[in-house]
C-alpha cells in the first residue's frame, strides 16, 4: 500500500510539472491602479519649461473663450463668435499637434468631434442672432412659424 501512495504522489508531481503555464487573463483587472493618459496627452513642450509654457494649447483656447466672454458683455454677436472660433481653434490644435497637453481629454477623435461640433454650433448661432442676422436659414424661419402658430 505504501508503494501505491508513493506512485500516486509521484504521478501528481509529474502531472503538475507537465502542465502548460497558465496564460494571463485578457479581462480588465477588477481593481485599477492607474489611469491611462489620453492619446496625445503628453507635454506640448519639454519638461525643462515651466508648467504654463508646457500647456500653451489649453491656455490659448481658454484665453480665446475668456476674451469672447468679455466681448459678449459689449457686443453679443461678436463675443459668441469669438468663443466659437476659440473652440474651433482647439479642434484644429487637437488635429494638427501630436501632443497638446491637458487639451487632450479623451481620444483624439472624440475631442475633435466635441470641440468641432460645439464650436460650429456656437458660430452658426452667433451668426443668426436677432435683430439683423448675418446669416438667414430659410427652413428654420418656416419651422419657427410652423411651431409657434
Amino acid at each position: 500500500m505504501g508503494d501505491e501512495g508513493e506512485a500516486k504522489g509521484e504521478s501528481a508531481v509529474s502531472a503538475q510539472q507537465a502542465a502548460p503555464p497558465r496564460r494571463r487573463s485578457r479581462r480588465f483587472p477588477a481593481l485599477t491602479r492607474d489611469t491611462a493618459r489620453p492619446e496625445g496627452g503628453g507635454r506640448a513642450l519639454g519638461g525643462e519649461h515651466p508648467a504654463p509654457y508646457r500647456q500653451w494649447p489649453l491656455l490659448a483656447v481658454c484665453a480665446g473663450v475668456l476674451i469672447g466672454l468679455l466681448v459678449t458683455v459689449i457686443e453679443v454677436r461678436v463675443g459668441t463668435l469669438i468663443v466659437g472660433l476659440a473652440l474651433l481653434g482647439g479642434a484644429a490644435l487637437r488635429w494638427a499637434k501630436p501632443s497638446v497637453g491637458m487639451l487632450a481629454v479623451r481620444s483624439r477623435f472624440t475631442d475633435l468631434v466635441t470641440y468641432g461640433v460645439l464650436g460650429g454650433v456656437i458660430v452658426l448661432l452667433s451668426l443668426m442672432v436677432q435683430p439683423k442676422p448675418w446669416l438667414t436659414v430659410p427652413f428654420l424661419d418656416t419651422l419657427v412659424h410652423f411651431t409657434v402658430r
